[in-house]
């Protein structure tokens, strides 16, 4: 089976894209821990100081761990996705599986150029694949090339 060192990394953009989000929420975080420090009188640092923390570590060290813990490969028919932090995840897709290919974007995606491939297989659970924070141009590419392979096989 393929290592860790056989994957191919993700665009460097996704970790910014990611500090974002997680700076978003530790935004949400810090405002209700102001409201929450206000309506506590004497308790001057109690909310706000472990908030802080879990904001600093939300938006300093998850980002750069979920980067690194996320890849894919595509080799031998194939599409391989791992993730995880704390759950591991590693998919494998075969071609011959594949039904049909989408590439999504939302805003922030849109903004940092990055794209999401998600590939649809026969079955109902587990059915869809989604690898986020591949280049648009990378993700067409892909999209374009597991369309060639699955026309080859079916010809």
């Amino acid at each position: 089976m393929d290592g860790p060192e056989d994957l191919t990394q993700l665009d460097p953009r996704y970790k910014s894209m990611m500090r974002l989000v997680a700076g978003l929420f530790a935004i949400a975080l810090l405002v209700a821990a102001t409201i929450a420090e206000i309506a506590i009188p004497g308790w001057t640092g109690v909310v706000w100081a472990p908030v802080t923390l879990v904001a600093a570590y939300l938006v300093l060290y998850l980002p750069m761990r979920r980067y690194a813990t996320r890849g894919y490969s595509i080799a031998e028919e194939r599409l391989r996705v791992v993730r995880g932090v704390l759950f591991h995840t590693d998919t494998i897709v075969p071609f011959g599986r594949v039904q049909h290919i989408d590439v999504d974007q939302g805003p922030l995606e849109r903004g940092f150029g990055l794209a999401t491939l998600t590939v649809h297989t026969a079955g109902s659970h587990n059915s869809s694949v989604s690898l986020p924070g591949l280049s648009h141009s990378d993700a067409l590419a892909m999209r374009d090339g597991i369309r060639a392979a699955i026309r080859r096989d079916t010809l």
